[in-house]
């Protein structure tokens, strides 16, 4: 089996409260929940992170298709929010993602351009079917060498 990343993402929470250090390829990222869930703030939580990760691969696959066409596109600017959505066939998560470019007043360019969104690896793996497995580790947990 091959992996995406190198080295996997590894995260540790210990007593505070919702605080994690998760950590990655070149540093740690600390994530916290919201005040109003009880958390501190002090960072994104799950849901801003699965955004965030939306976001930047449609930012990162938007510039490389613009340098490579050459197009005189300075500015790209994409935002994204979710929310749940009653369905007959039970709740659904949507996610809108909204795509600001300068210079692309032609609706044909502008087609064009989410269609390139769309194809961002984050945005078809969010649309495919994930699977997760889970496993238990035997070893003792590390005591707070991620914590920051």
């Amino acid at each position: 089996m091959k992996y995406v990343l190198e080295d996997s993402v590894r995260g540790t929470i210990g007593a505070e409260k919702f605080r994690s250090a998760i950590r990655w390829r070149n540093g740690i990222l600390i994530t916290d929940e919201p005040e109003k869930l009880g958390g501190q703030d002090l960072g994104p939580d799950p849901f801003t992170l699965l955004l965030s990760s939306l976001v930047s691969c449609t930012l990162a696959t938007l510039r490389m298709y613009i340098d490579h066409k050459d197009l005189n596109i300075k500015v790209i600017t994409v935002e994204a929010n979710m929310f749940h959505k009653l369905e007959s066939s039970g709740p659904v998560l949507l996610i809108e993602r909204s795509i600001s470019l300068e210079n692309v007043p032609d609706p044909e360019m502008q087609q064009r351009h989410i269609r390139i969104a769309e194809s961002c690896p984050i945005s078809k793996l969010l649309k495919g079917d994930i699977k997760i497995t889970t496993e238990m580790n035997s070893e003792p947990a590390a005591t707070g060498e991620d914590q920051t």
